[in-house]
């Protein structure tokens, strides 16, 4: 293809003016052949490549561009928050400085080297070092410093709202996996007096952090890791049931990290320990306070004291109250779950009626903590991720202890989430068979085996709490059956079974959910609502077979009657319309083996009452009219062709013969019909009875000749 020809074709196709159907139009009238309109559909197709080609380039240029941009609007936005920061840094120092002048000249010479910052790495003044009432400059300073650090943290400023908080030292880390060793993250530690922050890097934001973890000091033990090059300068923090390795810049820097770390937790406990002490040691008698003589004031003046109310003291002094959070710890890490929820209904005995000093309050802080990793053990022994062995017996012991630590709402959820995830394993573990009905057994006694057992142990579980939790139940239970009508569906209708064995497997899914009743649990109509669409789609799809075989069979009819040829094939259809409900066959058979019916109308009667056989077990009152309006359609197919063949053929002895066909239909075939429905259904049907009452199903033009089938 020429450039000249291509961008002709191009500015032909781009003009405002072009349609569609009038260029092909006049393409197809100026074009000699089959070849010529070939090969124009080729250069078209070329431009259309040609097209897609540059589109995409420009839309790749583009891209670039467009990444390029937001490099550079990040850059930007990280130089902006870098220069923010110095000037609150620079703020502060400013704003600090008359308030350290009066405490650096009194410490002179007695500084050291922890009492300074070093860069981003280094330590802040301790407690000793403020002044003695707690309230003077050193106090600001230190609450200062830790604002203006933790501004570069987001997601923490709840830190700041502790009284009392101050930061002791901080630095870069690197944190490493515990197993592998590999290389996670950059991290910044800060820590504080009572506890450890734990911050990640943001690699577009410079100098800012995000907020990553927070460990109370109190459940914190350090541990220093030796070095084995290249692995060197590490320390371990075990925080249960988890742990953390990092990796100091130097030596030097690690050192200083486990010295602060253990002086650190040693005041925060020795500060606990004196608080303790201070709740539970006897107050004495108070003191009367003598009253300063005033020569001005008379006597008559005086008036009474108001005595002081006392504030009741807690004692905290006994030795299992003492141990009480190291003995909880152990009880965790030995996963004696009950032995860990006896000690906080003790506790929770004990201070019952008592008021909550400061002591207490933070005796409760120290042992919610602990509750919390219990809570955490406990949520993770009925995860799904956990083996699924041993059904529901074996979430007992984490279910009672969640139940007894207040959790029932999430024990509850818990339970039945992992009674999910064993049900849908279990029903992914089965065998899909050869035969249908042989898995349908299967996948039926495994999940209803499995949903019986979760009742049982539900019931035992929860029994004696809110009845909020039965609807939970209800309400999982319903999801557990889609789970298990979705796989019954796609191995029988999905599949494309016959009717029959469609009947048999609802039968058998039916049967199965009638032992939920020994329980009280009724899941029956839970089946029917769910399975109504694909038994619909079944009994549809079966009817249109009826009535294309139906309709073969008339278009080949001769209205000859039948030839068995030997009695005992004669005597297995009189079997065979005996079971169909047909008594009086025996007045349609000729001499030998003669029928004097047409083998039409014979298998139309077999495949209509084994159509409506099969369909009476699938059925349930929502299929009522599905089922009723299936057989109107196969039975109008039947009847139409007899009318017609009636009022169409000349021959008397033929039409005598369709007359003994239809009186056969009408008189015997319509009735067996009308009673095994009333009997299978339970009401009678006035569709069917207008049917057999009426002489003539369909009025047609006696002139014409034409059928309406």
């Amino acid at each position: 293809m020429s450039d000249s020809g291509a961008s002709r074709l191009r500015r032909q196709l781009e003009s405002g003016g072009f349609e569609a159907r009038l260029y092909v139009k006049q393409l197809s009238q100026q074009s000699d052949g089959d070849r010529d309109l070939q090969e124009h559909r080729q250069r078209i197709q070329a431009l259309a490549e040609e097209t897609a080609q540059n589109l995409k380039r420009n839309v790749y240029q583009n891209y670039r561009q467009f990444i390029e941009t937001a490099r550079e609007i990040s850059y930007l936005e990280s130089e902006m928050y870098q220069l923010s920061h110095l000037l609150t840094e620079q703020k502060s120092s400013l704003e600090s400085i008359p308030l350290t002048l009066l405490p650096a000249a009194a410490a002179a010479g007695g500084a050291g080297g922890r009492d300074q910052l070093r860069g981003q790495t280094g330590f802040f003044p301790s407690p000793g070092g403020a002044s003695r009432d707690g309230s003077g400059p050193g106090e600001e300073g230190k609450q200062r410093t830790l604002t203006t650090l933790l501004e570069k943290v987001e997601g923490c400023r709840h830190l700041l709202e502790t009284p009392g908080q101050y930061l002791v030292y901080n630095g870069d880390l690197v944190e490493y996996e515990a197993d592998h060793m590999a290389q996670l993250q950059r991290v910044h530690g800060f820590l504080m007096n009572d506890c450890l922050l734990v911050a990640t890097w943001l690699p577009q934001r410079r100098g800012m952090y995000r907020y990553n973890a927070l460990y109370p000091l109190d459940g914190l033990a350090v541990v220093n890791v030796k070095d084995n090059p290249p692995m060197k300068d590490m320390f371990k923090l075990l925080m249960f049931p988890e742990s953390r390795i990092f990796q100091a810049e130097n030596a030097k820097i690690k050192r200083e990290w486990l010295e602060v770390l253990e002086e650190t937790k040693r005041a925060l406990s020795e500060k606990r320990r004196r608080e303790q002490e201070e709740a539970a040691a006897p107050r004495g008698p108070p003191q009367v306070t003598p009253k300063a003589s005033n020569p001005f004031e008379d006597e008559d003046d005086d008036e009474p004291a108001v005595p002081e109310i006392e504030e009741e003291k807690v004692d905290l002094s006994m030795e299992w109250i003492q141990e009480l959070p190291e003995d909880l710890d152990v009880c965790i890490a030995q996963r004696d779950f009950e032995g860990a929820v006896d000690l906080l209904d003790k506790l929770n005995h004990y201070l019952e009626d008592k008021p909550s000093p400061p002591p207490v309050k933070e005796l409760r802080a120290r042992v919610d903590e602990r509750v919390r990793q219990l809570t955490e053990v406990l949520v993770f022994e009925l995860s799904p991720d956990r083996s699924l062995r041993g059904g529901p017996k074996a979430t007992r012991r984490a279910v009672s202890q969640l139940i007894r630590l207040g959790q029932c709402t999430k024990a509850c959820e818990l339970f039945l989430r992992n009674r999910a995830a064993a049900v849908h394993a279990a029903i992914r573990q089965l065998r899909i068979e050869g035969a249908t009905l042989l898995y349908i057994h299967k996948l039926c006694h495994v999940f209803f085996t499995s949903l019986l057992e979760t009742a049982r142990e539900f019931e035992t579980d929860f029994a004696g709490t809110d009845s909020g939790c039965y609807s939970a139940f209800v309400v999982w239970a319903r999801s557990a059956m889609g789970m298990f009508v979705d796989a019954f569906s796609k191995q029988v209708f999905d599949s494309k079974e016959s009717l029959s064995t469609a009947a048999e497997c609802v039968r058998v899914a039916k049967e199965h959910c009638q032992q939920l009743g020994d329980i009280g649990l009724d899941l029956t109509f839970i089946v029917h609502a769910l399975l109504v669409k694909d038994i619909q789609g079944a009994l549809h799809s079966y009817k249109e077979i009826i009535i294309e075989a139906t309709k073969h069979r008339n278009s080949e009819e001769m209205w000859r009657r039948m030839n068995l040829m030997t009695p005992e094939a004669l005597g297995k259809l009189k079997e065979e319309m005996k079971s169909c409900g047909v008594s009086n066959f025996e007045q349609y058979t000729g001499d030998d083996c003669w029928v004097n019916l047409s083998y039409t109308v014979v298998a139309f009667t077999k495949q209509t009452m084994g159509f409506l056989e099969e369909a009476l077990k699938l059925y349930f009152p929502e299929l009522h009219m599905v089922l009723l309006e299936s057989l109107v359609e196969i039975i109008l197919v039947a009847v139409q062709h007899v009318d017609y063949s009636l009022r169409c053929e000349q021959d008397p002895e033929k039409k005598a013969f369709i007359r003994q066909n239809a009186s056969f239909l009408y008189e015997t075939v319509l009735p067996v019909v009308e009673k095994r429905f009333e009997e299978g259904v339970g009401k009678p049907a006035k569709q069917l009875q207008d049917l057999r009452n009426a002489s003539r199903l369909i009025r047609v033009n006696p002139e014409s000749t034409t059928s309406v089938v």
